[in-house]
């Protein structure tokens, strides 16, 4: 008995390891809930919101994966840290952490990689500025959902929270960002590529 076939999303993963199968695809979403976590443990200390690798792993999974497998794999990635694991930043875990000061950026992240995966299976992926927008809008999403939880925990108006939550992270987001979206173009130049020499 085979096991039944998962329709994978246009991106470039969907494209390259096509046909998928959904044990196959629930791996996928392990493996880059576990990149995530080894993101996360790359951390400049900055205050109490440090900059993480964490943006990176999530933009990247959402192209990658597609809406709703990007999704799924931070959702495992939050319950992982949630029951102990030691995948947040700095191998911190525990459902308390998600109630602390960055809660509101790792709430996000779920939300970020569907909306960046959305936008990667309607083929923003193929290009770098287009690849790079959509990044930008998952971004976005995690900075506002981080700036305005830590406004609330921390009892601050919006514009100091935004010197603290937002502003320090500005530059390097742009540089995750950059990054991310120069992987995918030359990814599907590469297959098309190797398909073309078959």
């Amino acid at each position: 008995m085979t096991a039944q076939a998962y329709t994978a999303p246009d991106t470039l993963l969907g494209a390259a390891l096509a046909p998928l199968d959904w044990t196959r695809a629930v791996s996928l979403a392990v493996a880059f809930s576990l990149l995530t976590a080894l993101a996360a443990q790359v951390v400049i200390p900055i205050g109490p919101v440090p900059i993480t690798g964490s943006t990176f792993a999530v933009l990247l999974t959402g192209a990658l994966l597609g809406s709703r497998l990007g999704a799924m794999s931070l959702i495992i990635y939050l319950v992982e840290g949630a029951v102990g694991l030691p995948f947040f930043y700095g191998g911190s875990s525990g459902i308390a952490h998600i109630f602390g000061p960055t809660g509101g950026y790792l709430v996000a992240f779920p939300a970020a990689a569907f909306i960046t995966g959305a936008f990667a299976e309607n083929g923003w992926d193929k290009r770098f500025i287009t690849a790079a927008a959509a990044m930008a809008v998952g971004s976005a999403l995690i900075l506002l959902a981080g700036w305005t939880w830590f406004s609330v925990l921390m009892n601050t108006n919006l514009l100091a929270a935004f010197k603290v939550s937002v502003a320090p992270h500005l530059i390097g987001d742009v540089i995750k960002i950059v990054l991310a979206a120069a992987v995918l173009p030359t990814g599907w130049a590469l297959l098309k590529r190797k398909a073309s020499q078959k």
